[in-house]
């Protein structure tokens, strides 16, 4: 197997691994059951098993993801940017990576609306275990593989260094232009939640000015560093040539297209799977859990499963199969 062979299925192999740690969370939120106080309001406990194995779902993406990217570009710098297979693997493998940014961030914003709809009378520890440390944890991750996807990459230097202390300072600038944004929209929610929390009420209007306001300074700032990073003299760009037709284009973004509607639908059945397993058998205060079975498994586990196989030979069989050298 070839490098782009191997760039290509490193991000499929971490979309896998993150959909089993889906299904797994998908399978953990069975045993938790809803909280009722005395006036019949229903809630959720704050610390979830699924919260964190969504996290590492994401996470687990992320990296292969990375290493995807991480091996099309060395072997585009290798090959010069020609080889119409390395292209393929790149374009796919950051097209990847976008996708997990936009995952991490999902995330966290999702965990941040929940939050402030199910309060309930846990301690502070369960609140900060269930809630904070995953929204942390998430914006680390988004900041981290935007800097190493697309900051923090080996860069070519001439004998007398003078391009790499370019580089590095320009580098520098963007990572500071893609973090600060990050960390000021993860300080706004973490503020937001903190005084939810103690007022037990919900957010007042000057609340969320201050919170817009910390969003719009960390965009500020942000925009300040990605102005230095662009009145850096960046590298010489390489000339490229058109080696694909608009109808190679076409194919690539079709094939990306079914990946990621198959893709929605395994992660939809399995989870509407693991809900047929709910059994409501007394007054809806619960559920029971029924058993695995064989009739469970192939009639509704199954499918889910085989699209997910699907999305990761379609894509790769895809995108090698376009690309592969006719013997004439």
């Amino acid at each position: 197997m070839t490098t782009p062979q191997r760039a290509i299925l490193a991000p499929l192999l971490g979309l896998g691994m993150g959909w089993s740690l889906f299904m797994f969370a998908a399978w953990s939120n069975l045993f938790i059951q809803p909280i009722y106080d005395a006036s019949g309001f229903v809630s959720d406990p704050s610390v979830r098993p699924s919260t964190y194995l969504y996290l590492l779902g994401i996470a687990l993406f992320s990296l292969g993801s990375f290493i995807g990217l991480r091996m099309s570009r060395a072997e585009r710098e290798r090959d010069g940017g020609e080889a119409a297979l390395a292209l393929a693997a790149y374009r796919f493998a950051t097209l990847s990576v976008i996708i997990a940014l936009a995952g991490g961030a999902i995330f966290a914003i999702a965990n941040f609306l929940t939050a402030l709809g199910n309060r309930n009378d846990e301690s502070l520890a369960a609140r900060i275990g269930g809630v904070y440390v995953p929204i942390i944890l998430a914006a680390a991750l988004v900041i981290v593989l935007l800097l190493f996807s697309f900051v923090h990459r080996a860069s070519r230097t001439d004998a007398s260094g003078t391009e790499s202390e370019e580089t590095t300072r320009r580098q520098k600038a963007l990572g500071w232009g893609y973090a600060i944004p990050i960390v000021a929209a993860a300080i706004a929610v973490i503020f937001g939640l903190i005084v939810y929390d103690i007022t037990g009420t919900s957010l007042e209007g000057w609340v969320w000015v201050i919170i817009q306001v910390i969003i719009a300074s960390g965009i500020i700032l942000g925009t300040r560093y990605a102005r230095r990073a662009r009145a850096e003299d960046p590298p010489a760009p390489k000339p490229r040539t058109g080696w694909a037709s608009g109808a190679w284009n076409l194919n690539l973004v079709l094939s990306i297209v079914f990946g990621a509607v198959v893709s929605f639908m395994a992660f939809i059945f399995g989870a509407e799977a693991f809900d047929q397993l709910r059994n409501y058998n007394f007054d809806y205060e619960g559920w029971e859990i029924e058993p695995f079975s064989v009739a469970w498994l192939l009639g509704d586990f199954a499918p889910a499963l085989v699209l997910m196989v699907l999305v990761i030979v379609g894509i790769y069989s895809t995108i090698t199969e376009r690309h592969r050298t006719e013997n004439v």
